[in-house]
């Protein structure tokens, strides 16, 4: 009888346990993906997921992608509005973003300087009211006067390009930016990054609308060779010759300014193939009941084949909170498909191209270990 009743008080005890233990699982994902987050949450939040500093063969400060767009029309087909999007690298994610009109954005990335180079975008959208006074802060040039709501990317781009830039305005921006993200935002940046910050605003201010991928690399040269410039990237089109970049009108760019002002747009460093950031943003997803919406891959494949870590990056994705409607959104050279489908990057040479791929059917295979 005391046996069962000490058997009895264990199970109540067991009982009771378990329910406690739910309740503060449910307490601690905290519902829904949040609606906005306070500068600290969002530097603690990207802090806590982000991996040690990395490095990559190139500062990676702009695309070469000039035909990214191409896969927008499709893109929407087989993903759903208000979810997360998850990328790597610069501005190539903000037209896929503006496009998909996601709820919550992590951006993760190798390097360190990737991160500081989205803090810096952060204070431009945060401090510009529209595409034209954005334009004006990237690369330090007086904005003309004609410019208005309703002018294009390329009457934008063209104004610009007859502006000479400025060093007292770039001065002014600079000090600007660095007071916006430390006193307005209360970021806690090191020396580090705000050097990195500068470091960023400088090869903007230098080259102009004029800077490629290859422009700040040692061998770049002015303009890069066979690289589009920003200027290019910009007035580019999808295949049926609509603009869909970030900067193609004002409702694209109040998307991005909307997340960033929200502190929704979290930059994380880390290793594809690493152990910590994919997975850790994948709980993060996960305990906020949300979903991978899209993931823009760019063609890191290539470099965690060589490097022997796509076996881990392949597990890391299979972790992520997916459905059939998730999306990768991948570049390739040469037209030779990449990816998990393919049994791992399948590298080639030529002009970079974009394909989507379903990230369910693709790491189906893909062991979620953890």
């Amino acid at each position: 009888m005391l046996l069962r009743r000490v058997a009895a008080a264990s199970a109540t005890a067991a009982t009771l346990l378990c329910a406690w233990s739910l309740a503060v699982l449910v307490s601690a994902r905290g519902g829904p993906l949040p609606e906005q987050l306070t500068s600290s949450e969002l530097w603690k939040l990207s802090g806590e997921l982000s991996e040690p500093n990395g490095s990559f063969q190139s500062d990676n400060l702009l695309s070469n992608e000039l035909t990214l767009q191409y896969v927008i029309p499709d893109l929407l087909k087989t993903t759903k509005a208000g979810r997360v999007y998850m990328g790597v690298g610069p501005e190539q994610n903000f037209t896929y973003i503006a496009a998909l009109k996601p709820a919550m954005v992590f951006i993760v990335d190798v390097r360190r300087g990737n991160l500081q180079l989205h803090l810096w975008y952060k204070a431009l959208f945060e401090m510009s009211a529209d595409r034209a006074e954005f334009v004006s802060r990237l690369f330090s040039k007086t904005r003309p006067a004609k410019l208005t709501a309703a002018s294009t990317a390329l009457e934008i781009f063209t104004a610009y390009s007859e502006v000479p830039t400025s060093e007292t305005l770039y001065n002014a921006n600079m000090k600007a930016v660095q007071e916006y993200l430390t006193k307005k935002r209360g970021l806690p940046l090191d020396k580090e990054d705000l050097d990195g910050i500068q470091y960023v605003a400088g090869q903007f201010y230098w080259w102009g609308p004029g800077i490629t991928y290859n422009s700040s690399n040692a061998n770049g040269g002015r303009g890069g060779r066979n690289m589009p410039t920003y200027f290019d990237l910009m007035v580019a089109t999808d295949s049926d010759g609509r603009n869909r970049g970030y900067l193609a009108n004002e409702e694209n760019f109040k998307v991005l300014k909307d997340l960033h002002t929200k502190n929704l747009f979290i930059p994380v460093v880390g290793n594809f193939g690493g152990p910590k950031a994919i997975r850790s943003v994948g709980r993060y997803i996960k305990d906020h009941s949300a979903t991978v919406q899209a993931f823009y891959l760019s063609n890191v494949e290539q470099y965690l084949d060589r490097q022997g870590l796509w076996p881990a990056f392949c597990a890391n994705v299979a972790a992520l909170p997916l459905d059939e409607s998730s999306t990768f959104i991948r570049s390739v050279r040469g037209g030779n498909p990449g990816g998990f489908g393919g049994g791992g990057f399948n590298g080639g040479f030529g002009l970079l191209t974009n394909q989507l791929g379903s990230m369910t059917k693709e790491t189906s295979s893909c062991p979620a270990a953890h």
